[in-house]
């Protein structure tokens, strides 16, 4: 008997079972009818529902969010604002990359992080590479739910790809020159002016 496949992510720096299902809503296809968000019915178990779908739904899943039972995800043509209020409710955020090459994620993650205070997990989900990694945790993701055909834990790998960053972020709030430690009384060096140095 073969054992089921468990849901795997990288929460903080380590890869562990994931007990959330994110519900997503059916792409709208020509001559189908639309999913309408208010009609939709959310399964049981802990489940990170569309933004559109909270926005909606909200009365109806405001006790199974204060269990601990509802996360939300943003889709990255949506702004955090919307669910200003709400934050406070939700076990976990989600953001969504449709495609790698999307970055309005981004965006999302650090204005959840600096402007709206999210200090809870914060995940990245859909078309989530090693490559990003790296730069998802400066603007504040905690979490990632990576692509289902690569391999997790050399995804996991991405978080350390670089020793030492140099802008300001989420997760460093000074900029390396900042940070650098400078030997006060040293000579200053002599000045180069013929221009060609900066």
């Amino acid at each position: 008997m073969s054992e089921a496949v468990k849901n795997l992510i990288i929460k903080g720096r380590e890869v562990v079972e994931d007990d959330w299902q994110v519900l997503r809503l059916a792409e709208p296809v020509e001559g189908a009818p639309q999913t309408d968000p208010a009609t939709i019915a959310v399964p049981e178990g802990k489940v990170i529902v569309p933004q559109s779908l909270w926005l909606v739904q909200r009365e109806l899943l405001a006790a199974r969010a204060a269990a601990g039972e509802i996360g939300v995800w943003i889709a990255s043509d949506e702004r955090p604002e919307a669910i200003r209020d709400d934050l406070s409710k939700f076990a976990v955020i989600a953001v969504d990359f449709p495609k790698f090459t999307d970055g309005r994620g981004y965006s999302i993650a650090y204005n959840l992080r600096i402007r709206l205070g999210w200090s809870g997990e914060l995940r990245a989900i859909g078309d989530v590479l090693r490559d990003q990694l790296f730069q998802m945790q400066r603007v504040g993701f905690n979490a990632y739910a990576t692509r289902p055909d690569r391999s997790i834990h050399d995804a996991l790998k991405g978080l350390s790809d670089f020793s030492e960053t140099y802008q300001a972020s989420v997760d460093q709030k000074l900029p390396l020159y900042r940070r650098h430690a400078r030997t006060s009384g040293a000579a200053a060096p002599a000045a180069n002016n013929d221009g060609a140095g900066i």
